[in-house]
């Protein structure tokens, strides 16, 4: 696909101040702030094959099945849709980041089950092209495989409700450029997608650079990004960057997040030094890319629900943006 110049600009223009910033610190992945999660009813936790890649048991973790991927979700009879959410870079592997911090499980009382997969720090919920030597991982991320080939079969199974049979996924940071590259590459089982304070235009000058910072940062650091798709020159960076295939987005609804990197309601007092030294950059490169990406998608005839507003890199402002996506009506 054959970008136009004025998108090409736009990105750089927007990419490179902000990054310039981050990459300075080495502070991207860091997620700052937190929102309150309730108890929703419906909660099941089911395991699913992992389609050959390690599970946290390869770091020295052994509570969890070998050879699985843990899922927590919620299930309401008469629910007629489902969102997959996905995690940020720093996932861990006993719950969702989502369940955690915020509440989106309560959706499940508003007609959208919720399914949450666990694990998978730095993966980018990608298939990587080998294991990330730097830290001794055995065995390759395959996160693609994950998500298209074995949860999606197992919702289908367990009667998790779609829309003519397909789900909506949704992510934050991390998350959230994955969340639009698996709709976009899997037409047939994604119907939505909604990114929220994303890195939605990965092949964008010094992104690259930035990411490799960040994944020496996430444990079990260091985490190699060369292994996940290779040199810059790989093909594979275009192919999962969202920016990049915005041509397969056609017809698929797409909802895009972001703060603005000014403080707002979920900055506290005694998170004031953190939330600016690392939440307020790395939302400001968020909404770098997201920008670049609303303009890619709308020059391309993308139609984008968005929601932008004061905020930090912060799980309450995810757990807002989430919700806003659903009261407008894009799981419908």
């Amino acid at each position: 696909m054959r970008e136009a110049k004025s998108t090409r600009r736009y990105g750089r223009k927007l990419t490179a101040v902000v990054l310039a910033v981050v990459t300075a610190m080495g502070l991207m992945g860091t997620s700052i702030g937190s929102g309150k999660a309730d108890a929703a009813p419906g909660f099941q936790e089911f395991w699913i094959d992992a389609c050959g890649m390690p599970t946290n048991g390869a770091f020295g973790n052994k509570s969890m099945a070998p050879g699985k991927v843990k899922v927590r979700a919620w299930k309401k009879a008469g629910n007629q849709r489902t969102v997959i959410a996905l995690d940020g870079m720093r996932a861990q592997y006993d719950k969702s980041g989502w369940e955690i911090n915020t509440n989106i499980q309560n959706m499940v009382n508003r007609g959208v089950n919720v399914v949450e997969p666990i694990g998978g720090p730095n993966s980018f919920y990608t298939n990587w092209d080998a294991p990330s030597n730097f830290n001794g991982q055995k065995k390759r991320y395959m996160w693609a495989c994950v998500l298209d080939n074995r949860l999606v079969p197992a919702l289908r199974s367990r009667g998790f409700k779609g829309k003519n049979g397909k789900y909506a996924i949704m992510g934050l940071s991390m998350g959230g450029g994955a969340a639009l590259t698996r709709a976009a590459q899997r037409r047939d089982l994604y119907y939505a997608a909604a990114s929220l304070s994303g890195y939605n235009f990965l092949t964008a000058p010094g992104m690259r650079t930035a990411l490799r910072m960040a994944m020496l940062d996430v444990a079990p650091a260091p985490w190699n990004i060369d292994a996940m798709w290779g040199p810059p020159w790989s093909p594979r960076w275009a192919q999962n960057d969202p920016a990049r295939i915005v041509n397969k987005m056609h017809g698929l609804k797409v909802f895009l997040g972001s703060g603005n990197g000014l403080f707002g309601r979920y900055n506290y007092p005694q998170n004031v030094v953190d939330d600016f030294v690392k939440g307020t950059p790395l939302e400001l490169l968020a909404f770098a890319q997201t920008k670049a990406f609303e303009l890619s998608a709308n020059i391309q005839g993308v139609p984008t629900m968005t929601y932008y507003a004061n905020g930090t890199h912060a799980w309450g402002y995810w757990q807002d943006m989430a919700w806003n996506a659903l009261n407008r009506g894009f799981f419908r």
